[in-house]
Parts: structure tokens; sequence; C-alpha cells
């Protein structure tokens, strides 16, 4: 059986909701098909200890603030899960849970949106996946004979899983400081972080917030032809929050060049030197969730004008990073392309 509708949106995290807040204010039919069980997005998948990095007022989708959390300057994963469980159900956004879309094709005038819970053809598609089902793990020597545990960020959850073990973290990025940071504070577990490059911590007093605007004033001066900004920083370094201040102030990040091999016991070392190991935590990163967009061959980083996909402009892709959006990976970036799609795809379809 096949439902039409004019938008179909692809995932129900905080892009997708977001996506379906300015689609309700252009009065259009839509429909959201989320593969996640419950509302949350990736949130409800975050390790124990996360913490966003802007407080709740500067970490909100568009039309509601997100509400403070009692004792805490920055909400913690599990304050963003109620935030969009409650955003969902406030605006009466019509998700389809537990819906996994395996393709989009085109069909004549329509796309076709192939769910495992039935087909929809729709005049417009928002891809809206993310990346955090498509963990990227780097091709080390020796990952294949290691015999320890290896494990991605999505798969951390409490440094209470690791007790009296020697763990590398690898990654130099937020989400390898943070884990680092985590497993260090708690005394009983010996963390080696190896990184790339030297890791750039951003100074102390600067947050999501700085970095929003940032990232909002370096896309606008592309879009005006002006170059890159700079600014005070790039997305890619380090937010100082409170755990990994504390652990980079009392020492406990043991710091490493990334390591050439692994080996069945462990790391070796650029030097020759060995280091036994009885996990590694790949905090490396992740690439677009994109498999659906095959069948209309659009496949890797997606050419983009905006959020619509220059091969297929009844399609926008949706909160991927700066490609489709400053900073739309965010909360509070994800707003603005997300309503620049939906009035796109207005004026498309009338």
């Amino acid at each position: 059986m096949t439902q039409h509708t004019d938008v179909v949106v692809v995932g129900g995290g905080q892009a997708g909701l977001a996506a379906g807040y300015h689609l309700r204010r252009q009065h259009l039919d839509f429909v959201i098909l989320d593969a996640e069980a419950a509302p949350g997005g990736a949130w409800q998948h975050m390790w124990d200890s996360l913490h966003l990095f802007s407080p709740a007022a500067h970490s909100s989708l568009p039309g509601r603030l997100m509400p403070t959390q009692p004792g805490e300057t920055y909400p913690d994963a599990g304050h963003v899960v109620d935030y969009l469980a409650d955003y969902e159900k406030r605006y009466g956004l019509p998700v389809q849970h537990g819906t996994r879309v395996g393709a989009v094709r085109r069909d004549g005038e329509k796309l076709l949106v192939e769910a495992d819970s039935g087909t929809w053809r729709a005049r417009a598609v928002i891809s809206a996946t993310g990346t955090w089902s498509r963990p990227f793990l780097p091709a080390v020597p020796g990952r294949g004979v290691f015999a320890g545990r290896q494990l991605h960020t999505v798969n951390y959850r409490s440094p209470a899983d690791f007790a009296g073990q020697r763990v590398v973290v690898v990654g130099g990025g937020n989400s390898g400081a943070q884990i680092a940071a985590d497993l260090a504070l708690v005394g009983d577990v010996t963390v080696t972080w190896a990184t790339r490059r030297p890791p750039r911590f951003l100074p102390d007093d600067i947050d999501g917030r700085v970095l929003f605007d940032v990232a909002t004033a370096r896309r606008r001066a592309l879009d005006e032809g002006r170059g890159d900004t700079g600014g005070v920083a790039s997305l890619g370094d380090i937010v100082a929050v409170p755990p990994v201040r504390a652990a980079r102030d009392a020492g406990l990040l043991d710091l490493k060049p990334m390591f050439p091999r692994l080996t069945a016991t462990g790391i070796r070392w650029a030097d020759g030197s060995r280091s036994d190991a009885d996990a590694v935590i790949w905090c490396t990163g992740f690439r677009p969730a994109l498999a659906h967009l095959a069948p209309l061959n659009l496949r890797g980083h997606v050419a983009t004008a905006g959020t619509r996909a220059v091969g297929e402009p009844r399609l926008h892709l949706l909160g991927y990073g700066d490609w489709t959006g400053p900073a739309s990976a965010t909360l509070i970036g994800v707003g603005r392309p997300a309503r620049d799609a939906a009035r796109q795809i207005r004026d498309l379809l009338i």
C-alpha cells in the first residue's frame, strides 16, 4: 500500500523535529519517519556523563526554549531527550517511530520513499538521518589482531565498564577529550589519550554559544564571497567543559602522538616501544548516514546549495554539519536551515 503526502522527513531527531516545526508553519502535509523506537534521536544513546556545551537557553529548537535543568549549567543528555520528546508531543508532530527507510527513488514527478512499514509517494523529501548510525573506524594496522576490547564512541557508556583496566582513547576532538577525562577522573582506570596532532583547547570561558556565533559568521562570509573569517576558533577545537578542564589541570590526561600499529596485546608506538592495553576506544568521528539516497545516485558528500541537493532539487539534506547549514548538527544551529528548507519546498510545490 502506497501513501501520499507533500513531504517525507527521514529521521526524527533534532533536525527532523526542526524540519517538522517549519513545515507545519508552511501549511504543508508531511510525515516524519524515524528509525528510533522512542523520541530523542541519538541523544538517548550518549554516554552517561555527557553534557551540552551550552546552557539550556542557547540549546533550543525553534519555537520552544529548552527549560533549565536544576543544578546544572549545562544540561545532560537525558534532559535533552526529555526536551525532544516534549517538543514532539507539544507540536503534535506526525512522527512514526520504529520506521526505517531503506531507499528514496525517483518516480516521475514524485519521490518514492520505501520504508519497512510501507511506501510513501512525496513531492519532496528532507533527509535528516544524521551521522550517529555510521561510526568511522580508521584502518590502523593490527586492528584485527588486537585481543582486547575495541569500541567506538557510540558504544561507550561509563568508566564502570573499565574498572582496573588499561584503556587507550583515540581521537583529538571533543568526544575523545571528554571520554578520556571521564575515565581518568575515576582513578582506577589507566588512560592513555592518542591523537594525530596536539589537541587545541579553547579558552576556558568559551562554550557553544561562541562557537555557534563563529560558525554563523564564517558561513555568512563564505556566502558573500569574502573567504573564511577565521574567528576565535574552528568547531574542531576542544571545548574545555568542567570535567575536561579538571582532568587537564590535574595532569591526568596522558597524551601521546597517534600510534602506527596495534599488536595482539596493545600498542606499538612510533619509536618502537610497546604498551599493553585492555581496551581501545575509537573516538574517530562519523560519516553521514545517506545509504537510503543511493538509488538517486547521491553518495558521500552530496553537493548542496544551502540544504537543497544540487543533483535532485526535490531533496533537502538537513543537520549533517556546516555543509548543510552553519552549525546545523547542533540543537540551536539546525533551526535556520530547517526554516530555509521548508520555505524552499513550499516555493517548489506551489
